[in-house]
């Protein structure tokens, strides 16, 4: 029975683990419609010019360090189950927990990651301006002219 507990234990917390992580979506399509919170909606067909790309929500590359405490804690109870002495078990929580750390930081990375987006603004041919916030820029630059529909990008 105690043997089974020691492979089912872990085995469902690698599994919740890997229930947090999410898939990395880059290169996103700008003409693929806006994030919510973006421009309201106009009618009709307008021509423009990119005047500005500006990054918007999380820094990509700034955990907090939730995921790495988190990850730290469930790593060292897993890896205590996996030894049978005393020693065995000091190093085994050990090594579970910097694993779990390593593992738990990288899931708050990509969570963090997956938050970003972008600004574009546009300046319209008819006067006046407005912005977009979408998850990337795809190859949009500054300078480059678009046609807006709707809450659509399609460059020119």
């Amino acid at each position: 029975m105690q043997r089974a507990l020691r492979l089912f234990v872990p085995a469902m917390t690698l599994s919740l683990l890997a229930a947090c992580a999410s898939p990395v979506a880059r290169n996103e399509p700008v003409y693929g419609g806006s994030r919510s919170g973006s421009s309201s909606s106009y009618a009709g067909v307008a021509y423009g010019q990119v005047r500005s790309i500006e990054s918007v929500g999380a820094l990509q590359d700034q955990p907090q360090g939730a995921g790495a405490v988190a990850g730290g804690i469930i790593g060292a109870v897993v890896g205590r189950q996996f030894a049978d002495s005393h020693h065995g078990r000091n190093v085994g929580t050990v090594v579970g927990a910097v694993g779990g750390a390593v593992i738990g930081n990288e899931i708050e990375k990509n969570a963090r990651r997956d938050s970003a987006g972008v600004r574009i603004v546009v300046q319209l041919e008819q006067g006046g301006t407005r912005s977009f916030e979408f998850k990337s820029a795809g190859d949009l630059r500054v300078g480059d002219r678009v046609r807006v529909e709707g809450n659509q990008l399609y460059r020119l």
